[in-house]
């Protein structure tokens, strides 16, 4: 996970890495809210005329969705926790549990060591030797 990380994180500046920390916590705060207020809306709509229930208020409605994720488990959808798809033996929409998405980075370090500069002085030359110098067919940090 941590070569995954630095490779990710590579060429960026840590002023970048911030702002992006900034930006998640502020959209998370903001679906927080946002959920809030969903739930207060649909409750004051529905409840009191279906039911004859009271209304919410904000806080409540946040407490009450707090309350459901804790009662009813994961938030890919119903079945708790140990819920798992017994045709695929994932999860319903979240995928395995287990580290199949990172297997590939397991050698990284081990590859760039012993390949990579090889691998990449290769190409460098192979790029100068064809006076190739498309751009889309260049590889980038970027990507």
């Amino acid at each position: 996970m941590t070569n995954l990380l630095k490779h990710k994180m590579r060429g960026k500046s840590t002023g970048e890495i911030v702002g992006w920390v900034i930006l998640g916590v502020l959209g998370i705060g903001a679906l927080a809210i946002l959920f809030g207020f969903v739930i207060m809306w649909l409750w004051n709509w529905l409840m009191p005329e279906i039911f004859g229930l009271t209304t919410l208020t904000y806080w409540q409605a946040v407490g009450l969705f707090i309350l459901s994720k804790i009662l009813l488990g994961t938030s890919c959808g119903g079945g708790g926790k140990g819920h798992k798809s017994k045709k695929h033996g994932k999860d319903k929409c979240c995928g395995s549990n287990d580290k199949k998405g990172y297997s590939k980075w397991e050698h990284y370090d081990n590859y760039w060591k012993e390949e990579g500069d090889k691998s990449y002085n290769a190409y460098v030359s192979k790029l100068e030797n064809d006076g190739s110098t498309d751009d889309s067919s260049t590889l980038t940090e970027e990507n």
